[in-house]
């Protein structure tokens, strides 16, 4: 786990803020927390997080930088890059001693940690980085989360037995793809978004047996489908946002965000009489909401140069043929 390389402007600093002390000095040790029960991984808590602690499957996003005895310098550090990957436990995870860890923290969090080689690099270290029975100490900030036991159990399964999965738990798999379609939204992987989006999309596929069932998988799928349209939108695709948001409308045809997001797409490609009837039906149903109002002035200006333009075009010809007739 790591990116490599250290840089001086952190030098002397944790991600709390705080002077960070040599490694191997470590006067802190003394009140720091015994989590393996043989002091192979110890920690001190430098900020408190909030909510609860990382789930056994979670899939977290981290910054962290890792110190060798006697170096100022991070031998790795993803402290410089700007949207840190979520990476899963167990699996992109791999030192014993930081998955030990993290189970530990809560989202906000800022921790110091040392792990014996047992818990590190083990005997043979990880040359050139990492020497022999080196015993490492990490800072770690844990910026986001998500649990995805139950989204692991569920694309574990065949098709035939993905079909009999009771619907509570399918909607909470989708829930939690959705969710991560949002923090890579957020994160502006609109690609990667949309994938994951259109992986809750198919998960909601299946038969209701009943109204209420129907309701609450159409409830689920609105989500989806309105996040889907406006990631088309980000890509710059306004064909394909068109497509899901009048799926959206297909679920709920009063449903302003649907409406508004239809009328962006057909802005987009010029379809300005569409475009104008998506986005009045929007504003008749949030006469105040200024998003709305925006795009309609913006519709009304790039009407006015469109027809400003064919008229241009027009005057053209009508000079070309009347040139030619004389």
């Amino acid at each position: 786990m790591g990116d490599g390389g250290g840089s001086s402007r952190r030098r002397n600093r944790n991600m709390a803020g705080e002077a960070r002390v040599r490694p191997e000095g470590r006067p802190w040790l003394a009140r720091a927390r015994d989590l393996s029960g043989d002091g192979g991984v110890r920690k001190e808590e430098l900020r408190p997080g909030r909510g609860q602690a990382v789930p056994l499957a979670a899939s977290v996003a981290v910054k962290y930088s890792g110190y060798l005895e006697r170096c100022d310098e991070p031998f790795c550090t993803n402290c410089y890059c700007r949207s840190p990957r979520l990476m899963k436990l167990g699996k992109d995870i791999t030192l014993l001693g930081l998955e030990i860890a993290l189970l530990t923290m809560k989202k906000g969090e800022v921790a110091r940690f040392v792990f014996t080689p047992d818990y590190a690099y083990g005997r043979q270290g990880c040359p050139p980085l990492i020497p022999p029975n080196a015993t490492v100490m990490f800072e770690v900030e844990v910026l986001d989360f998500l649990d995805s036991e139950e989204s692991d159990t569920f694309f574990e399964l065949t098709p035939e037995q993905q079909d009999t999965f009771p619907l509570q738990k399918v909607l909470k798999v989708a829930d939690t793809e959705r969710e991560f379609g949002n923090y890579l939204y957020r994160k502006q992987h609109f690609e990667s978004a949309k994938d994951r989006y259109k992986r809750a999309f198919s998960i909601l596929s299946r038969s209701p047996s009943s109204e209420e069932e129907r309701c609450q998988i159409n409830a689920s799928k609105l989500l989806v489908l309105l996040n889907l349209s406006l990631t088309y939108l980000k890509l710059e695709r306004p064909a394909r946002a068109l497509v899901y948001g009048e799926k959206a409308l297909e679920i709920d045809q009063r449903n302003a965000k649907a409406l508004f997001r239809c009328g962006q797409a057909c802005l987009c490609m010029t379809e300005y009489e569409k475009a104008r009837d998506f986005l009045v039906r929007a504003q008749h149903l949030q006469p105040f909401n200024h998003d709305i109002n925006n795009e309609l002035k913006k519709l009304a200006s790039g009407y006015r140069d469109y027809m400003e333009k064919e008229k241009e075009m027009c005057c053209r010809m009508f000079a070309c043929l009347n040139s030619s007739s004389g």
